[in-house]
């Protein structure tokens, strides 16, 4: 072989190592430049606050972390589906993401009466974040969501509050209550003497204008604000009955598909807007609550003790109902417990 041969042959075999060395980083760029719109169903009504506060505000966030690579088509309530049906064209990969309440969910996974919170357990939304996320709640719900092609993830946690349309002031005026509600805080409610009923939040201003039912919840102030739930039920009642949650879901397969950078992106929001924005929500609540009593003549009542009293009993039974759902059910409702102990709830 000529020198000259050799010569050729060395540089035909170091364009290869080049061209070899190259190829993943040429692939890799390729994968990153490319992009997603996902169809998004919300349970929110885009006139509610968390429609704006929580979904848009996401959307947007992703949008700007990803240079546009990674859009969102959403959608209110009941355009495409609501309360249980998100889940249904989620998990069917109808669309990639939607956004609901756990009480739509409690028979897809023992843990999740939990995470949707058990009514009078706890009394402050760090508490439930921390069970959920530190403590290994929103984990165990995923343990048997996860194979079913649902990725779940806790989105905010807030207070839930009454209003209702006349002053209660006494045990006899909340067993006279029809009242609308969802998930455990129906056994909740049922249980002190009131008669819950579920009602789609598209439908809740009319149920309460036309007497189907005398009072609501719908989170709290802010959910009484935007949803003008107080024009009609101006009677906002204290304490807080207790502390849920909304939450995302994601189709385990269309995120899975995602690439790399863009599912980072993805979940990593978040884990981190659950932290802000029940941070922000709790502000917003207050911000609410006075402009109802300043502007708007709402009446900030507290429970009548009898009321009260039954909301304790009522607690105490819903979460031995919950513990008794199964293996994982009752891991989770053993560290509930341990939290509240520690709390000194009990």
């Amino acid at each position: 072989m000529s020198n000259e041969q050799k010569f050729l042959n060395r540089r035909t075999a170091l364009k290869s190592s080049v061209a070899i060395a190259a190829a993943p980083a040429v692939i890799g760029t390729a994968r990153a430049q490319s992009s997603v719109t996902w169809k998004v169903q919300a349970h929110w009504p885009k006139a509610s606050a968390s429609f704006k506060d929580s979904l848009e505000w996401f959307a947007a966030e992703l949008s700007r972390r990803t240079g546009g690579r990674f859009k969102m088509q959403l959608f209110g309530a009941g355009e495409l589906a609501k309360d249980r049906e998100i889940y249904n064209i989620v998990s069917r990969g109808v669309v990639e993401m939607g956004t609901l309440s756990a009480a739509y969910i409690l028979g897809e996974a023992q843990a999740m009466g939990l995470a949707y919170g058990v009514p009078g357990s706890l009394r402050e939304p760090w508490e439930l974040m921390h069970y959920l996320k530190n403590m290994g709640g929103e984990a165990l719900v995923n343990q048997e969501l996860e194979p079913k092609g649902v990725i779940y993830r806790t989105e905010k946690a807030y207070s839930t509050e009454l209003v209702v349309k006349k002053k209660i002031a006494s045990i006899d005026d909340f067993k006279a209550l029809k009242v609308r509600s969802a998930g455990t805080m129906l056994d909740f409610l049922a249980a002190a003497g009131a008669a819950p009923t579920q009602v789609a939040g598209p439908e809740l201003y009319q149920a309460l204008s036309t007497g189907v039912v005398d009072g609501a919840h719908w989170g709290a102030a802010q959910g009484a604000l935007t949803m003008k739930l107080w024009e009609v039920a101006p009677y906002h009642m204290k304490p807080s009955m207790g502390i849920t949650t909304d939450a995302y879901v994601f189709n385990k397969a269309a995120v899975d598909k995602l690439p790399a950078d863009l599912r980072l992106h993805l979940m990593s929001l978040a884990d981190e807007r659950f932290f802000s924005r029940t941070c922000e929500y709790q502000h917003k609540e207050a911000v609410a609550l006075t402009k109802g009593r300043t502007t708007m003549k709402v009446q900030v009542v507290q429970w009548p003790a009898a009321v009260q009293k039954k909301f304790d009993e009522a607690s105490d039974a819903i979460l031995s109902k919950e513990a008794a759902k199964g293996e994982l059910a009752a891991k989770g409702a053993a560290a509930l417990r341990g939290l509240m102990k520690d709390l000194g709830y009990t």
